[in-house]
């Protein structure tokens, strides 16, 4: 019969094909969760409760010589345990509806152009960027990160323009689907078993590529201490970024080349680090305003490096001293293609970080940015020139 992997639903055998059953009852080693096993109280064979790491559960099977079946919940391609046993076994995949499918059956609505994640058994960090804007959104909740929290966590971004709908235990006996608004749901509670659904009902506040300084929240009365909106829009390009990058922002001040690199980055990680606690303030503030949500940490870089993982980019606004450290421990670290770019103010940090990134066999390109701009006079228009500023891009040489 070989090793197969069945899809079952909440409403236990009434959701299986007849021929599915028959391998079940034919087979003489049953593995599933506790919830799946609970369908069959008079299945003949040995019964093995999926726990702990399924690598163990994978060895365990490689050397099962009886007729095996393994139980999952939905559709087990779909964040499920399915996508790791078909990698590691030769098993053959049954799927049920999933419950996203099934979610979106009962507001009868099509979900093919729906953005579709998780937040079972990981962490909520990033959602925000990740969903900003988009029309309709589909979540795969769990006990920890329940409807309600959710919605506490999406309201913190202003998110106000979604309503949502929670299906719990869809397909069982207690089945249970009710739409809210996100302050609704925020005091409701639910069964562990759920779906939501997220549909935007207004539009939100949206930024392009190169917001404006005035718009961040920044130190007072010494407002300026930003990456200006002309030159963070040359750095970002320079970092090459991808939709999955993992990005280091040293010195992030506002936080501003952060949050614009979390919203190109919108499925990798940002990593933010500054040395003065009222700026990080700012940033996390900004951060909220503009809906990333990213790790930012106060320390003096090179200090906490080692809680961030290898970049695939790396922006440095400022090194506050130290820049020999900070760029040996980023040159080390960057990963396969990636990018550092620093901002230089003076010659001599230019130079100063040129010669270093000599050292270390890494191949730099320059760039000299000189921006005015327009200021009214009178009647007139005149223009007011920004400091110069070195943008200073350096990857591993070729073949290295």
């Amino acid at each position: 019969m070989g090793l197969k992997l069945i899809g079952i639903g909440d409403d236990g055998i009434q959701s299986l094909l007849p021929m599915y059953e028959t391998w079940i009852q034919e087979s003489e080693v049953l593995v599933g969760g506790k919830r799946q096993l609970a369908f069959f109280p008079d299945y003949a064979g040995e019964k093995v409760v999926i726990q702990g790491k399924l690598s163990a559960l994978v060895e365990r099977l490689k050397e099962e010589k009886r007729e095996a079946v393994v139980l999952a919940s939905g559709d087990p391609l779909f964040y499920g345990i399915g996508s790791y046993l078909a990698r590691e076994l030769a098993i053959e995949v049954y799927p049920y509806v999933s419950s996203i499918q099934l979610a979106f059956a009962k507001i009868g609505e099509r979900w093919h152009d729906a953005y579709v994640t998780s937040v079972h058994g990981r962490s909520m960090k990033g959602l925000a960027q990740k969903i900003d804007g988009k029309e309709k959104i589909a979540l795969l909740t769990d006990a920890e990160h329940s409807p309600n929290r959710i919605a506490s966590y999406l309201l913190s971004f202003g998110m106000t323009e979604y309503k949502a709908f929670v299906g719990e235990n869809l397909g069982g006996e207690q089945e249970r689907c009710r739409w809210f608004s996100l302050e609704e749901m925020e005091k409701e509670e639910f069964s562990p078993l759920n779906v939501v659904i997220l549909k935007k009902t207004a539009e939100g506040p949206s930024w392009s590529i190169g917001i404006g300084d005035e718009e961040f929240a920044q130190r007072k009365p010494d407002k300026g201490l930003i990456t200006k909106k002309e030159i963070r829009t040359l750095s970002l390009s320079a970092m090459r970024l991808k939709e999955n990058s993992i990005v280091w922002d040293i010195g992030t001040c506002t936080g501003s080349m952060a949050i614009e690199a979390a919203k190109i980055a919108r499925e990798g990680q940002i990593f933010a680090i500054e040395k003065n606690e009222a700026d990080l303030e700012n940033c996390l503030a900004n951060m909220k305003k503009f809906r990333t949500d990213f790790i930012a940490v106060h320390g003096k870089a090179p200090e906490r490096f080692d809680e961030f993982p290898d970049p695939d980019a790396v922006f440095i606004g400022g090194t506050a001293g130290g820049m020999e450290d900070i760029l040996s421990i980023c040159c080390s670290r960057l990963r396969v293609n990636g990018t550092i770019v620093l901002n230089a103010v003076t010659i001599e940090n230019l130079a100063e970080a040129a010669a270093i990134f000599k050292k270390l066999g890494f191949q730099t390109d320059i760039t000299l940015a000189q921006v005015s701009r327009s200021k009214p006079i009178l009647n007139l228009t005149r223009f007011d020139a920004l400091n110069p500023i070195y943008i200073i891009a350096a990857k591993h040489k070729e073949g290295e």
